[in-house]
């Protein structure tokens, strides 16, 4: 199970979602990209205390596309300092970790 890797991604607007979605997704970087909304994100910025509302991106993945989705989202992303997390999956329903392996193979 330990090839499995959540990325967490937040970004500004739902255009914004869109195209880095879709941009990891035709590049094989991810299986799923769930789209949350309605974040309220506080944070320390150059200094003061910052307050916006975001989205948040939930990147289905595996260990070995990590890299390049961290660079392809720098890339794209409007941010100077991109928002980009990743957490192991511990476990899941295999058939569903299964396909986020056969999903990202080059066709």
């Amino acid at each position: 199970m330990g090839d499995y890797r959540m990325a967490w991604v937040t970004v500004p607007d739902r255009k914004v979602a869109r195209k880095i979605a879709d941009h990891l997704l035709k590049k094989r970087l991810a299986a799923c990209v769930s789209i949350v909304g309605n974040l309220s994100s506080s944070y320390w910025w150059q200094g003061r205390l910052e307050r916006s509302r975001e989205l948040l991106l939930m990147v289905k993945t595996m260990r070995s596309k990590t890299s390049a989705l961290i660079a392809e989202v720098r890339r794209i992303h409007p941010y100077r300092v991109a928002e980009v997390l990743l957490t192991p999956i511990e476990s899941g329903n295999p058939s569903y970790l299964r396909w986020i392996g056969e999903s990202l193979k080059k066709r």
